[in-house]
């Protein structure tokens, strides 16, 4: 029985020692220097007595940054991945939260972090990997290793906002990495094209698959996400087959007529997660890349990457949303109403909730949150079951298939109605030349503004709203963007556009910016 994930490295290292693991536009990490790298790092973070201790990991996206990964995981402890791109002060909370007790930098971090680098006496990675591996070190904590042992804290946007850190085991990601490359066929030949900070879970989706296959995961540029020709023109050369992306990236792509000049048909699968994929773009895609495995994934960081996976194997309407289907095994994924009653029917809307062995620890030093978010199972009440409510809402569609609808957080009311934003979003992405999309509620004065981005007028938009929708889901202002503003994992900021709809209140109804 597997307990560490350093087991598919060892494999991997065995089976395919001289092929590249991790590799970026100018270099690449063999499975056995990557294996190398890790062992030293494990020895000089083992050699200073550290067992199951949180050590920081500060450092720009390279194949290095996940051999620093892998190096913290063999001296035993667990990774804190901090984002190069993040502010200095989001830093300096998950720091004060935290207290690591190593961090290991490169230049370009030691340089952001300052004063903050003397203070948590960070290291230099390249004169860690320099440290002798001790093999008996190695040994002596593997001997010690259990699969509940942690071996990430993710920290993501906390509501308070202050970062929330998600602690995850050995055995989530195992559970995790295993059901993945199964349905979504993953193997040594797979190729996998990043774009997802390393960061954040969504990343697992290429990071761990290729150790456990013995693939290769390719670090796209982040600046080519915002020039999708050029971004497919990398995909086709690096022969990336590939794509675990967020429902956005795809959108931008197809949205610019980017497959009437080119088409990357060497691609053997497009998998959606993080954020809905639009139907009209994936209508698109699909159309383009006939022979491609199509799939879309789905799961909070808290239960380890993604839970629910649909094979998109079958005929669409425009009408429809992209379903995510059914649990991982070893997961179970149900809908829970307002009253804990478990919802069957279809198109009725409920909490999205999960258990099985993909559920995070909790969080970081926050135990009450914890509690009030891994909860018991209400539908047992013979023995303790935990199960962690998502905040999400979904219903079974007429297939009886399991939809993601929006979040719990945005479901308001509005003109004496309940609506969900997702809803919106949903309905306006179909609207021909509609790029993507983002409805928000300003709850000051009551009113719902929709920004978008595409070739559609503004009055085209709306005239599309008036057919499909009722009056109280209409909204005040519908605005054109050039480009819509997305966080660090490449998903749609909703929380930037909420402050930027409210802070414009009372300006003219919809315009062009």
């Amino acid at each position: 029985m597997q307990i560490n994930v350093l087991e598919y490295l060892e494999n991997a290292v065995l089976d395919f020692p001289d092929k590249v693991a991790f590799e970026d536009e100018t270099y690449g990490l063999t499975f056995t220097q990557l294996s190398e790298r890790a062992r030293a790092i494990g020895s000089f973070i083992g050699s200073k007595g550290l067992y199951n201790k949180p050590v920081a990991i500060c450092m720009k996206k390279s194949p290095e940054t996940f051999a620093a990964y892998l190096g913290v995981v063999y001296s035993g402890c667990y990774y804190i991945p901090l984002d190069v791109d993040s502010s200095l002060h989001r830093i300096e909370m998950i720091f004060e939260s935290v207290d690591p007790e190593a961090v290991i930098c490169d230049e370009t971090m030691r340089e952001i972090l300052g004063d903050l680098a003397e203070k948590y006496g960070a290291d230099d990675y390249n004169k860690v990997i320099k440290t002798p591996v001790d093999d008996e070190l190695l040994s002596k904590i593997r001997d010690k290793a259990i699969d509940i042992d942690p071996i990430y804290s993710i920290f993501t946007s906390g509501s308070t906002g202050v970062p929330k850190g998600v602690v995850c085991s050995h055995r989530a990601v195992i559970d995790y990495t295993e059901n993945i490359s199964k349905v979504l066929k993953f193997d040594s030949d797979s190729k996998f094209g990043n774009q997802a900070p390393l960061t954040v879970d969504i990343s697992l989706k290429d990071t761990y698959p290729t150790l456990k296959c013995g693939a290769t995961t390719h670090f796209i540029p982040k600046n080519l996400f915002s020039f999708p020709m050029k971004l497919i023109e990398y995909v086709i050369k690096h022969k990336i087959n590939s794509l675990n992306w967020v429902g956005s990236v795809f959108a931008t792509v197809s949205a610019c007529g980017t497959f009437d000049e080119l088409v990357p048909d060497q691609l053997r699968l497009v998998n959606n997660g993080g954020e809905v994929f639009p139907m009209a773009q994936f209508l698109k895609w699909k159309a383009a890349l006939p022979n491609t495995l199509f799939s879309n994934t789905y799961g909070p960081t808290e239960i380890t990457g993604t839970v629910c996976y649909f094979i998109a194997d079958r005929e669409f309407s425009p009408d429809e949303l992209l379903p995510i289907g059914r649990a991982y095994n070893n997961s179970e994924v149900f809908l829970l109403d307002e009253n804990d009653r478990q919802v069957t029917g279809q198109e009725t809307l409920g909490e999205i909730c999960v258990k099985g062995a993909s559920l995070a620890l909790g969080y970081w030093g926050d135990f009450e949150k914890s509690r009030n978010t891994f909860v018991q199972n209400p539908l047992n009440t013979a023995y303790p079951e935990l199960m962690y409510r998502t905040g999400d809402f979904g219903k079974y569609n007429k297939y009886g298939e399991l939809v993601f609808v929006s979040r719990k957080d945005n479901q308001i009311k509005h003109m004496g109605h309940r609506i969900e934003l997702g809803e919106i979003d949903a309905a306006v992405s179909k609207v021909d030349g509609v790029r993507s999309v983002c409805c928000v509620f300003i709850k000051a004065s009551d009113r719902l503004v929709l920004y978008y981005t595409g070739d559609a007028q503004s009055d085209d938009v709306m005239e599309y709203i008036e057919k499909k929708m009722p009056r109280y889901m209409k909204p005040y202002n519908i605005i054109c963007l050039d480009e819509m503003p997305l966080g660090n994992s490449g998903k749609i900021n909703r929380k930037l556009l909420t402050e930027k709809a409210e802070s414009e209140s009372g300006k003219r109804k919809r315009r062009r910016i």
